[in-house]
This record gives C-alpha cells, sequence and structure tokens, in this order.
C-alpha cells in the first residue's frame, strides 16, 4: 500500500509540473515565475554574456536544521554571501531553517513542484523520487567519510543527480548530516555479537529495521520525540544517531555506553526546482553551481569536526566511549550478508557495485 500511495504521488507531482510548464511556468524573460524578485533599480542588470541582461531573481531556501548547525552556518557564509556579491545584484539568497517551510518530505515535494527555489532534505527522504536512495541507508556501505564523499562527488553522484533530473529537480550537490553511531545502557558494541537481545530504537524505515533485526537486536520503531524517555524509562537500551544530535538531545543523561560505530555516512541533497535552475543566464548557472561546490566543501568539514567536538563532550559528561576499528567495521558488514543480497536485488546490483569502487 505504501508503495502504492508513493507511486500516485510522485505521478501526481510530475503531472502538475507539467501542467505549470505548459501554463507559463515561466515569465518572458525566461526566468523562473514563481521565484522572480523585483528587478533592481534600472530594471535589469548587465550579464557579461554578449551583453545579455539578467532579470533579478530570489533564491529561496529551506531546511530542518537549527542555526546553530553546520548547515545553516555554512549556507549563509558559503553560499548566500557569495552568490548575491558575484551576481552583481541578479540574484537575492533567502533561507529559512528549523523546518519553516516544512518537513524534508514537503519541502522536496515543493521544490517538485516549483513553488520553492531549493531545499537540503536527507537523501533517505528522495527514496519518494528515486527508490534507488535507500542505498544510502545501507549499514558500512562505505568505511570511512572520505569514501563517501568521493563516491557522492563521483559517478554514484551523478547517478543519482540524472534520477533526480528526470522528475525536474536538479541537483547542486550533496552535504553532509553526520556519522551515525550507537548509545545503549547494557554494554559497549564491538562486535556484531554485542548487539544481540538489544532492544534498539530505530526510524521508521525498514533499511533501518532490517540492520538492526539481522544482527540480532530488536529493532523497535519509535517516534524520536518519544526517545529520550522512552531510554529513561527502558522502554529501550539503545538509539543510533550522530554525536551531536546525542548531545544537543541529552541523552547523555539517560545512556552509558557511546559506540562510534559509524555506521551510516548520513547526506543532504541540496536541490533546486529544475526550471528555476534552466532559466538561469549561464553566468547566474556558474555562480550558483560554484557556490554550492564550495558550500558542500566547507560544510563536510565543519560537521566532521563537530562530530570529534561532540564525541569528546559526551565522553566528558560521563559517557564511556569506544571507537570501532576498520576491522570492526569490516566484520559487521560481513554479519550483514543476508541484508546486502536483499536490498541488491531490491536496488539493483549496479548502485552497489558503484560504491564497492570508492572501497578499494
Amino acid at each position: 500500500m505504501k508503495k502504492t500511495k508513493k507511486v500516485i504521488a510522485l505521478g501526481l507531482t510530475a503531472v502538475m509540473a507539467l501542467s505549470l510548464s505548459a501554463c507559463g511556468g515561466r515569465n518572458a524573460g525566461n526566468q523562473p515565475a514563481a521565484t522572480q524578485a523585483p528587478a533592481a533599480e534600472g530594471g535589469e542588470a548587465a550579464d557579461s554574456q554578449g551583453g545579455q541582461t539578467a532579470a533579478a531573481v530570489t533564491i529561496k531556501i529551506g531546511h530542518v536544521e537549527a542555526e546553530d548547525r553546520s548547515t545553516h552556518k555554512a549556507l549563509v557564509e558559503y553560499f548566500q554571501k557569495p552568490v548575491e556579491e558575484k551576481s552583481g545584484g541578479t540574484i537575492k539568497v533567502e533561507i529559512y531553517p528549523n523546518s519553516a517551510l516544512g518537513g524534508d518530505a514537503e519541502l522536496t515535494e515543493s521544490v517538485a513542484m516549483g513553488s520553492l527555489t531549493a531545499a537540503l532534505p536527507s537523501t533517505s527522504v528522495l527514496v519518494a523520487y528515486s527508490p534507488d536512495f535507500g542505498v544510502m541507508d545501507m549499514p558500512w556501505l562505505f568505511s570511512n567519510a572520505q569514501n563517501a564523499f568521493e563516491a557522492m562527488d563521483g559517478d554514484m553522484g551523478d547517478y543519482f543527480n540524472q534520477k533526480l533530473e528526470a522528475v525536474g529537480i536538479h541537483c547542486l550537490g550533496y552535504s553532509y548530516n553526520g556519522l551515525r553511531s550507537m548509545t545503549n545502557n547494557v554494554r559497549p558494541i564491538t562486535k556484531p555479537e554485542d548487539l544481540k537481545g538489544l532492544k534498539m530504537r530505530v526510524m521508521e524505515n525498514q533499511v533501518f529495521i532490517d540492520f538492526f533485526n539481522t544482527l540480532g537486536a530488536s529493532a523497535t520503531p519509535m517516534g524520536f520525540n518519544e526517545l529520550f524517555t522512552g531510554l529513561q524509562q527502558n522502554t529501550v537500551d539503545g538509539q543510533e544517531n550522530p554525536p551531536s544530535l546525542i548531545y544537543a538531545s541529552k541523552f547523555q543523561e539517560v545512556q552509558k555506553y557511546l559506540s562510534v560505530t559509524e555506521h551510516v555516512n548520513n547526506f543532504l541533497g541540496f536541490i533546486m526546482n529544475k526550471d528555476f535552475y534552466d532559466g538561469l543566464t549561464q553566468e547566474q548557472q556558474q555562480i550558483v553551481t560554484d557556490a554550492a561546490a564550495e558550500f558542500v566543501k566547507q560544510q563536510r568539514q565543519m560537521e566532521l569536526d563537530d562530530t570529534n567536538l561532540y564525541v569528546d563532550k559526551l565522553e566528558e559528561e560521563g559517557m564511556q566511549v569506544n571507537r570501532l576499528t576498520e576491522e570492526d567495521k569490516a566484520a559487521f558488514k560481513e554479519a550483514l550478508a543476508p541484508m546486502y543480497e536483499k536490498y541488491k536485488g531490491e536496488f539493483g546490483e549496479d548502485v552497489f557495485t558503484m560504491a564497492e569502487k570508492y572501497e578499494q
């Protein structure tokens, strides 16, 4: 039933997008009508492309992160400021953090429909537009963040970009939402057997449910807003999230062990409505593309720095911390072979082969 609803929703999205295009989704200047800002004094700004002129446009970006997180800080410093400065007044950037324009699913749909210029949803949400994105939730798909970065900057990212283009979404790059690790109140997690019998809270995501169940844990889907109480009352033994979120949520007050498993590299797609992007002049497109690349580069490093910072903070506040080695991670991935076989059949061998190339 869920798959049927997704297919219907995607079909409706495509039909509405085609209708918008057929009914004049752009204005006479080949600029996106829905996001056009009033022209600066003088009406138009000169573009260096052979005397071509560019009408002023506004890029509205929505995301769910708090303003003190790396996503928002890097967007302001490395995207908003340079785009506005280098465009000479032809592009204005507005950023709406804290889910002000909706959650990841709503933001993505708004971008696909053209009612919002851009957003940064988790790739876990993009499965509604291309099921292959589900591979990014596979545990230990990449043994470290750098391999994951190279894949998403390489042909794996290109593969996903083509899928998004087909549904009216242009992807400017993949920023980083951190490395997910585990906490619990029973024992350190150093080998696959350590998860046996533990009640682990997971998102309502079948890949995560299969992950923990395959290793002998009892995967327990639970809303994030219920998690602190669930840990406090021992409804569940543990959970998994990036260290920065573990710290912000004060799970250290109700959890004893932090195992830096780094089992999933979580990415955010920097997506933009394709009609809007195509309606920009070549010079504007280059400014946006260059700034997005710098944003992704800087944000990733900021998030990695935050990960190390918050692991240290959690240890300082009394959590017992252990880190998995590369050999430890390989042992976990080997134990998950049955799960990998299942999802190779679901997502296809090709996308797994692309990922494996970056692990060599």
